[in-house]
């Protein structure tokens, strides 16, 4: 209302005080100032509270938040109040601040200064009470719909990251067995739980559809030809099946896509899958009985569809047709084995530098953790890989690899060289920023823990493409000093 509209009857309001009962289901467009008298550790409360303000209106320029209470120590639910996306998946909050108006609908602008996004990552590499937020997502999606949620309804529409579910659970069942006890308790057997741990924790993520599509199909049916899968991938996808990546996602659904050999003996007996001298995929009896049990087969099919959701909304694309990666994605070390068809988890083994085949891989964490009175973390005590410019890296090898060690001659000679980069340890998985090629080679020394001069080699490698402005500057900026008060 306007003061245009002053009336006897009717007084334009200046404030409205509320506890609770305004959170949500009100929407005053002209609302322009926001205070905040009340804590909240609930970044879904706070999401609503700062909701009430940002409603576009005529003559309303911007809102005002005034937080007198604090609620902006977790500086992470800022972005996720301002973008709308309430998955809590910290590399999608990274990249809301990093990128800005770039992930804004309409016409709408949001600036953080360097200090705020300091501080929002430092907050957000430090968020805890995730099984709260979780249960409070769960609840809210849950009265929306009317019924029990599942991973997929949580993708759908927005809510917690189904890969921060299961995170924290390792399986969706052991979330439900955690919110509806009464339910879900021991509703399935160890065994299906067990299958739905190494599913999750595999194929859920998305980063390819070999195993996903296998396992929709046994689903169905009991055998499938691999003329048929062929055509499948062509109708769905618009290119043939690998061999090398068809064969491996066998392997990998029979459990052996792990890096020890108890994990093994572990998941080797979920007996899903067998492939015949023909060719053909044969569904294992024992798979088919389990899948006659309801929940079990809802749950299957619940990791199959938002994994094939996640590949074909971030990784169906790919610059380089030669290369699985997409540029500017995140992949762990384990996403590495699996697209690369290792077989088995060679994460343990992918520190620094690994070559795989004709390819090579380097790994880079730019803000390193001071390693003073301890081991010099992959051998490099000054820590020298930093960017020249949006196109040139400058890389130094080990300790104790010269430029004539095999360790140096793999990056120089291998085919294709990759370049996966984090800001620091607090984040678990890499960007992949591309390939390159090796421009510059030098010797030259450096101490190793005992003081001594040992050979290395120095390198500059030039990106097949200039890297993307705003990564850049989110991956150099320097790390905040980390407060302890984070929530």
């Amino acid at each position: 209302m306007n003061e245009n509209d002053r009336s006897n009857d009717l007084e334009p309001l200046d404030y409205i005080f509320s506890v609770e009962i305004l959170n949500e289901g009100v929407d005053i467009v002209e609302v322009n100032q926001v205070i905040m008298l009340r804590r909240t550790e609930s970044p879904i409360v706070f999401v609503q509270q700062l909701g009430r303000g940002l409603r576009k209106a005529e003559g309303k320029e911007y809102v005002v938040i005034l937080d007198f209470i604090g609620n902006y120590t977790n500086n992470f639910m800022i972005p996720i109040a301002l973008s709308g996306d309430r998955s809590y998946n910290p590399d999608t909050i990274r990249k809301y601040v990093i990128s800005g108006n770039n992930t804004i609908p309409g016409s709408s602008t949001v600036h953080f200064d360097e200090v705020a996004k300091d501080k929002i990552f430092a907050s957000i590499d430090k968020i805890r009470g995730m099984k709260a937020i979780i249960k409070e997502s769960y609840i809210s999606l849950k009265n929306r719909l009317g019924r029990i949620p599942y991973l997929l309804d949580f993708y759908e529409n927005g809510e917690i990251d189904p890969l921060v579910i299961i995170r924290e659970y390792k399986t969706y069942q052991a979330f439900l067995e955690s919110v509806e006890k009464e339910l879900y308790s021991g509703k399935l057997s160890a065994d299906e739980v067990i299958t739905l741990e190494y599913l999750s924790k595999t194929i859920l993520i998305g980063a390819r559809p070999y195993e996903l599509e296998i396992l929709r199909n046994l689903l169905i049916n009991g055998e499938i030809t691999f003329d048929r899968m062929n055509k499948a991938f062509i109708d769905n996808y618009g290119y043939e099946i690998n061999l090398d990546s068809f064969n491996d996602a066998i392997g990998v659904l029979q459990g052996k896509f792990v890096s020890k050999e108890e994990e093994y003996k572990k998941y080797c007996h979920m007996d899903i899958v067998s492939l015949d001298n023909d060719r053909k995929l044969n569904r294992l009896e024992s798979f088919a009985k389990r899948i006659l049990h309801e929940e079990f087969s809802k749950q299957i099919d619940d990791i199959v569809e938002v994994g094939l959701r996640r590949y074909k909304d971030k990784y169906s694309y790919s610059l380089d047709n030669e290369s699985p990666f997409v540029l500017y994605e995140k992949y762990s070390r384990r996403d590495v084995s699996l697209l690369m068809n290792c077989g088995k988890d060679l994460s343990s083994t992918m520190y620094g530098m690994k070559r795989i085949g004709d390819d090579t891989f380097i790994f880079v964490t730019y803000h390193k953790e001071s390693a003073e009175d301890q081991e010099y973390v992959d051998g490099k005590p000054d820590y020298a890989d930093a960017f020249e410019d949006n196109i040139i890296f400058k890389w130094d090898s080990q300790i104790g690899r010269g430029v004539d060690s095999s360790y140096v001659v793999d990056v120089v000679e291998a085919k294709r060289k990759h370049l996966f980069v984090k800001k620091s340890d607090a984040e678990t998985s890499f960007y992949y920023i591309g390939q390159f090629d090796v421009v510059d080679v030098k010797p030259a020394t450096k101490k190793d823990n005992n003081g001594k001069e040992r050979d290395i080699t120095k390198m500059r490698m030039k990106m097949h493409h200039a890297v993307r402005e705003d990564l850049l500057r989110y991956l150099q900026s320097k790390l905040p000093e980390i407060e302890e008060n984070v929530v």
